[in-house]
Order: C-alpha cells, then structure tokens, then sequence
C-alpha cells in the first residue's frame, strides 16, 4: 500500500475555447482516508473526478493512482480506482447481477474472483438479482451504481453527489456501507456533496476548490478552526424589543422570539456576552451556542477568491 492513495501535481486543463477548468492543482489523498472533495458549481471538481477515472484527458500534470502513474501505467491505475457516478448511466435491460457481471468482466475480473452477489447483498438489491434494472426505483438504481464500482474490487472508490436527491433510508444505508469499506477493508473514499454537513460528519480530510484552483486543503477540525464567529442563542422568559448591546457584538432576532448574538471568539468571551444581556435588563430562560459549520468555512473560501 502507498502512503497516498493518489498523487496529484500541477494538474491542469483546458477545454476548446480556452476554458481552464483547472490550473495547476497539487493535491495528495492519504491512503485509508474519508476525504471530502468540495466545491460550488463549475470548479472543476467533475472535470478532476474525470480526468482520475480517465474519461477526461488532462493538459498537463501528472496523476499517481495507488502508486501507478496515469500516463506510463493506465491500465493498473484505472483498475485501483472505483467511480460511483451523479448519472444513472445504467442500461435498462440488464438485471442488476448480470450488470455486475458484465462490468467485471470489462475490467478483466476472473469469474472465479467475482463477488456479484455479495455485492448485491451488501447494497441491498439481493431480492432485485434478476429484476431490469429498467424496474427499479432510483433509489435501487443509486445502490447499482454503487455495487458497479465496487465489482473490481478498487482499492480507492470516489463518490461523485451519492445522496443527490435521494431519501433518508437510503442515505444512512450508503453511508453505513462507505464506513464499512473504509472501517474493515481500509479503502479510500473520495466524496464530493454539496451536502456540508455529510462533508464535516464524514470527512476526514477536505479540499476545496473554486473556479479551477485548490483554495483549501486540511483536516476536517482545522477548517472548522479557520472560522472564530459563534453564536449565543438566548431565549428569553418573555417577550422584549430591548436587545443587547456592546462592541463586537451582532445581534438580531429569530422568528421565534429567540435572541441570536454573533460574535467573535477570540476577541470575544462569553461572560462578556451575558453582561451585555443582563445590562439590557433581559431574564434567560434558556441559553445555547452554535459554532461555526463547514457552511462558514466554504463561504469565507469561495467568495474571496
């Protein structure tokens, strides 16, 4: 096994036209990592999933999948990574055990190796095994997709929007499976969501990236650490238009009646906060905080750049 899972250096790209949807990304994945891949619309995090699954030919760089370079070993380097992608590129009249069969043996899987229905069993779909795919759910049909990128048995699975859309249930089943392949088979998992708060509970590692350009790369509590603002939440034993007031302080009033203060922790402390509730003659019934999320950390990165 490497010390990274995958090796990514001044990797660039630029469609007809002159579109760069990458310039120059450094990026390693540690082996045996949950690692977030984060970005708003059109950063280029399709066009890197693309070019590491090796639909996508890069402009310049290089890329090392589980130690094999993409350009001098294609073969071996496609091999050890698995995609779970956002379309539902499934053919209709398949079943769900003969489109497993099928992607095995595109990737040179002997039958003797092939794990279909194990596979099916763990997503699943076992009571599905001979039904089209044309009949399933898109719930099942998500589960599919991820039981094809798993029938080569990769050593890394990139999870591209895997609960887009999709019900609760099917969201924890996913999630229990990817915490069961990481946990008990040390794969590593790429994830890219616009959901932030999967990212912050699931990773641990993220990297963002915004407008083609790697803006942030490190472990999941240190970006969380980036952001110093919290809030107190005060809910008062009645209703008041007095608010409280001192510098550094935000304050404003959520529907419900409760007082929200933003302020800043460093600067900032919470006894500091309470005194300028009690100046403002304001009795607490009830009172709470909220850290900053991986909402915050994204924002403050995506904006300024």
């Amino acid at each position: 096994m490497t010390q990274d899972a995958i090796r990514i250096h001044n990797l660039q790209k630029t469609y007809a036209g002159g579109k760069e949807a990458l310039k120059g990304v450094d990026l390693n994945v540690p082996a045996g990592s949950i690692f977030g891949l984060l970005g708003p619309n059109g950063a280029g995090k399709s066009t890197l999933i693309n070019i590491l699954a090796g639909l996508v030919i890069k402009s310049a760089g290089s890329v090392e999948i589980w130690g094999w370079d993409q350009d001098k070993n294609p073969r071996q380097s496609r091999a050890a990574i698995g995609v779970m992608p956002q379309e539902l590129n499934l053919d209709p009249f398949f079943s769900p055990h003969g489109a497993l069969e099928v992607q095995a043996g595109l990737y040179g899987v002997p039958k003797a190796d092939r794990r279909s229905d194990e596979i099916l069993d763990m997503v699943g779909l076992s009571d599905k095994r001979d039904a089209y795919a044309r009949t399933l759910s898109g719930g099942m049909r998500r589960r599919l997709l991820l039981a094809k990128a798993l029938v080569h048995h990769p050593q890394i699975l990139v999870l591209d929007e895997p609960t887009a859309g999709v019900d609760i249930e099917l969201r924890q089943m996913l999630w229990r499976n990817i915490r069961k392949l990481n946990q008990e088979r040390g794969m590593t998992i790429i994830l890219t969501t616009h959901y932030l708060e999967e990212a912050e509970e699931m990773c641990d590692e993220i990297a963002i990236i915004n407008q083609g350009s790697l803006v942030a790369r490190d472990s999941t509590a240190n970006l969380l650490g980036q952001v110093d603002a919290k809030s107190m939440l005060i809910t008062p034993e009645t209703a008041t238009d007095t608010l409280p007031s001192a510098p550094g302080l935000t304050v404003d009033t959520r529907p419900d009646g409760t007082i929200a203060i933003q302020y800043n922790a460093k600067d900032t402390r919470a006894e500091d906060v309470l005194a300028a509730v009690h100046a403002a003659n304001i009795r607490i019934r009830d009172v709470r905080t909220e850290q900053a999320d991986l909402e915050d950390v994204f924002l403050s990165l995506t904006k300024s750049t």
